[in-house]
C-alpha cells in the first residue's frame, strides 16, 4: 500500500479529484482519502512513481 500526504487536499471535491487521477493511473487501485489527515492510501501493485506523476499532473503533489 502507498501512502501520500497530500497538503493541498482539504475537502470532499479535492479528495474526489485525487481519486480520479488516482484511479487514471490503475482503475482496479482501492483509494482512500482523509483530507482531515491530508491523507491518501492507495493500494495497487503499481510502482509508487505512477501515482507521483499523476497527482504532480493533477495539481496535487504529495509532501513529505
Amino acid at each position: 500500500m502507498h501512502r501520500f500526504h497530500i497538503p493541498n487536499m482539504s475537502c470532499g471535491g479535492c479528495a474526489r479529484s485525487v481519486t480520479q487521477a488516482l484511479l487514471g493511473v490503475d482503475p482496479q487501485a482501492r483509494i482512500e482519502t482523509d483530507p482531515p489527515a491530508r491523507e491518501v492510501r492507495v493500494d495497487s501493485a503499481l510502482d509508487e512513481s505512477a501515482f507521483l506523476a499523476a497527482l504532480q499532473q493533477a495539481g496535487y503533489p504529495d509532501k513529505p
